[in-house]
């Protein structure tokens, strides 16, 4: 079994890390233990660095902006917050069985949800961050690190880098107002032509969507329109009205919609199947609805940022990235246990692109050692 050390405070972090540099030992850093199958395998000898003591969370006195622990699980980040009446505006699936995922390993991995569409990504949210170097520094940029950046965004940089750069410790994000009240509107139609068409319609008329989502499966699907705050009832219905004159059918309003977007970021996650992260543009909406039937696979996703999680056979994978158009990405997310390895997450060939990241990876990690093998190209 591979050891583990759980360090209890920034320092602490950093001197394991340039512990296991000094030694050349892999370190694999874990939070929540959610994501461990996404990416790349890391060496098996590798040390386990929990980051689970690190979870704290404090609201500076602008009420705009809280530092976020790293290891704090995100469940316990949105109940601090909610005290107060706020929320770190990041709702991905927090795990399989267990809500475990923590404020780090959403922002090492760039997993989002839903509030997304008003929000941006979960890199978009980050003013700062905090992160421990394979040399044993601890590094802290942003507004409240009282440090100039120059050169690279560090907290852009970090998020979405699966924690290869170095360990994330913490961060410094933008909190906003929990809508008092939320309502959403739905449509449903057979034709992707129409839900993209729809989609365009809708994202041109309505600027004030919380969330903005599609789900597919077996050739009929809906779009999902959820608004928030003040008369978001009489809002949401002129959505629905929307949809409806464009010609989706069923359209209605929910007010009790909770376990609508429950079950969109549950969508996002499988325990038994293929979980692809497809990036196309908007336009595009319609020819992956297209192939996800061609699979036999379902859909949720991001209507207007282009962004779905496709549901499917692990043998259909090649088919989808064959077929999607040019421009396009399918990250593999979750995959059966008898598939890791055999199916590469990222399907990024050699090329500009890599060169920088293998670039980047020797200039943060010149000792290789954080989470070596999980990122794209195997750094």
């Amino acid at each position: 079994m591979s050891e583990t050390v759980v360090p209890r405070s920034f320092s602490e972090a950093a001197a394991a890390l340039a512990g296991a540099a000094a030694q050349e030992r892999p370190v694999r850093v874990v939070g929540g233990g959610t994501k461990l199958g996404w990416g790349g395998a890391a060496p098996p000898r590798a040390l386990r660095l929990l980051t689970t003591h690190l979870d704290r969370v404090v609201v500076h006195d602008d009420g705009v902006i809280a530092t976020l622990n790293a290891g704090t699980s995100l469940v316990r980040t949105q109940a601090i917050l909610g005290r107060t009446g706020l929320m770190f505006a990041v709702d991905p699936q927090l795990g399989l069985g267990r809500p475990a995922a923590t404020v780090g390993g959403v922002v090492a991995t760039g997993d989002a949800g839903p509030l997304s569409h008003r929000f941006g990504t979960v890199a978009d949210q980050i003013v700062g961050i905090t992160v421990a170097l394979s040399d044993g520094t601890v590094v802290r940029t942003g507004p409240r690190s009282g440090q100039e950046q120059d050169g690279y965004d560090l907290a852009k940089l970090l998020t979405g880098s699966f924690g290869t750069l170095g360990v994330i410790l913490a961060v410094d994000a933008h909190v906003r107002l929990v809508p008092a009240e939320t309502a959403t509107a739905l449509g449903s139609s057979g034709d992707p032509g129409l839900l993209r068409d729809v989609v365009e319609v809708v994202t041109a008329r309505h600027g004030d969507l919380e969330a903005f989502d599609v789900a597919w499966i077996a050739g009929r699907g809906g779009l999902l329109a959820q608004l928030g705050g003040d008369e978001s009832n009489a809002r949401a219905a002129a959505v629905a009205q929307t949809m409806r004159a464009c010609g989706l059918d069923g359209t209605t309003v929910r007010v009790d919609d909770a376990g609508l977007w429950a079950r969109q970021r549950a969508g996002q996650r499988s325990a038994v199947r293929a979980v692809l992260r497809v990036h196309t543009r908007r336009r595009e909406l319609d020819v992956v609805l297209k192939l996800a039937d061609e699979v036999g696979g379902t859909l949720v996703g991001r209507a207007a940022r282009g962004i779905a999680y496709l549901t499917l056979d692990v043998g259909r994978i090649a088919a989808v990235r064959a077929g999607l158009p040019a421009g396009s990405a399918a990250v593999a997310l979750d995959l059966p246990a008898g598939a890791r390895g055999a199916v590469d997450p990222w399907n990024v060939g050699e090329g500009s692109e890599l060169e920088l990241m293998r670039g980047l990876k020797a200039g943060f990690d010149p000792a290789r050692v954080c989470n070596p093998g999980v990122f794209v190209g195997g750094i």
